[in-house]
């Protein structure tokens, strides 16, 4: 058997990138004073859900939810530099990926901004697979997300890892049958 797994699987936000800042900056200023939460209530209720689910929690009426998503994605690269990068979980990934192992990135963040995060970090070629938000219709916690990866590359669960950091991810996670690590801090 080979020593290494033959697909890793990694959550983007707060796993791959400490992006919690970054994120509630982004979602206050699309927000503005129209709909207003404070830091606290975003690390509780908005970090690691869809975007669908956390929004009407902010009131957000549900005919504004896309809206407000909009443009919560055309700005925030403008807050890149409040993130920073799990060094010791890329250097692993990459030592891996010299081992044969394919990468993917599973979250429910959408395609621009994860494509915008890792290129703009330099970590985007790193990635064999992406699936975001866009590609499933059930989030995490189904392992909808996981499964469609391990599809893509034609891999069975006892051959995969996940590295996940919130609740929701590692019920995912082992929803899917792989094996998952979980990131607490770095």
């Amino acid at each position: 058997m080979h020593p290494f797994p033959r697909l890793a699987m990694f959550d983007l936000d707060g796993t791959l990138f400490d992006t919690f800042r970054a994120n509630y900056l982004a979602y206050r200023e699309a927000c503005g004073d129209e709909f207003p939460f404070d830091e606290a209530f975003f690390a509780a209720h908005c970090m690691s859900r869809s975007y669908t689910d956390f929004l009407p929690d902010c009131g957000v009426p549900a005919e504004r939810v896309q809206e407000i998503h909009e443009r919560k994605k055309a700005c925030y690269a403008h807050y890149f530099s409040k993130i920073r990068p799990n060094r010791a979980l890329f250097a692993i990934a990459e030592q891996m990926r010299q081992n044969g192992t394919v990468l993917a990135v599973v979250t429910t963040a959408n395609r621009k901004n994860t494509d915008e995060l890792l290129s703009a970090f330099g970590y985007d070629a790193l990635f064999t697979v992406k699936v975001t938000q866009e590609c499933v219709t059930r989030h995490k916690p189904h392992p909808d997300s996981y499964l469609q990866a391990m599809q893509a590359v034609g891999a069975a669960p006892e051959e995969c890892v996940v590295f996940e950091d919130s609740g929701i991810g590692v019920e995912a996670g082992k929803a899917s049958g792989a094996a998952v690590f979980r990131i607490e801090q770095f």
